[in-house]
């Protein structure tokens, strides 16, 4: 008689994410993001009272893969709408989902003001240093250098400016209490972005005011690159323009451990 085996299930799908195969480029970190939020939701046991809002980007589709409500939001508007939300919702857990392009630039103003009124709001902003939904165009972030339809011969600070670090600019704000800064490159960074999701997230259910979470990814498609060149390019050129690492922490967690 053969002996009976048990098996315990150690890993599966989160509940806040659905079954469905993805329409992101092979090497983009988006569905790592999806994974990481959805597992933080589920951790929090916040699945039934979540709102999501992704706005247009290449999270255009997020809805296909959260199991959570969502409301599409116009192109740079996710945060204008969240706060609508929020205000008329205060019980709901409200999250944007928001690309470089979304966020740092036809967005710039619903951000700096959301963040400035201290939203309760908890924001995941994906950093991949380009337009990648509409062809690779130069985005606010597009580091010096670095090529782009718009900037075939690289970003030049004296024709294109800077690269802005929307983040940093943000923490200024005394409506921001938490602002961290993650990478997807590596199971460490990895497990270093869910740590200060779950941060972000436990911010808006204390009340406390705005929080975000920025999370560096590649773009092989637009970057011109191949998926493990692109996730290179983030751990050792990327990180030279925007250092991982918390900019911002008010909360007061780490004083009551």
């Amino acid at each position: 008689m053969s002996e009976q085996i048990e098996y315990t299930k150690i890993f599966g799908r989160p509940e806040s994410l659905k079954d469905t195969p993805n329409h992101y480029c092979p090497g983009c970190g988006h569905s790592v993001a999806h994974r990481l939020v959805a597992e933080c939701l589920d951790e929090l046991g916040l699945r039934e009272k979540t709102i999501g809002v992704p706005p247009v980007g290449c999270a255009v589709l997020a809805y296909n893969y959260f199991n959570f409500d969502m409301v599409e939001a116009p192109h740079g508007r996710a945060l204008a709408v969240a706060t609508g939300i929020k205000r008329v919702h205060p019980d709901k857990f409200v999250l944007t989902y928001q690309g470089d392009g979304d966020l740092a630039a036809i967005g710039t103003a619903e951000t700096i003001h959301a963040a400035n009124r201290g939203e309760r709001i908890s924001t995941i902003f994906i950093n991949n240093a380009i337009y990648g939904m509409t062809g690779g165009q130069m985005a606010p972030t597009t580091v010096l250098g670095q090529n782009a339809t718009t900037a075939p011969g690289g970003r030049d600070p004296r024709l294109h400016g800077s690269p802005i670090d929307i983040s940093r600019m943000l923490a200024v704000s005394d409506g921001v209490v938490f602002v961290e800064r993650c990478a997807l490159d590596s199971v460490k960074e990895i497990r270093k972005a869910k740590k200060a999701i779950k941060k972000a997230f436990q911010c808006q259910l204390d009340d406390l005011g705005f929080a975000l979470v920025e999370l560096l990814s590649p773009c092989p498609t637009n970057w011109k690159m191949t998926p493990k060149a692109a996730w290179d390019w983030v751990a050792k050129e990327m990180v030279k323009t925007y250092p991982l690492g918390v900019i911002k922490d008010i909360t007061g967690y780490e004083d009551k451990k």
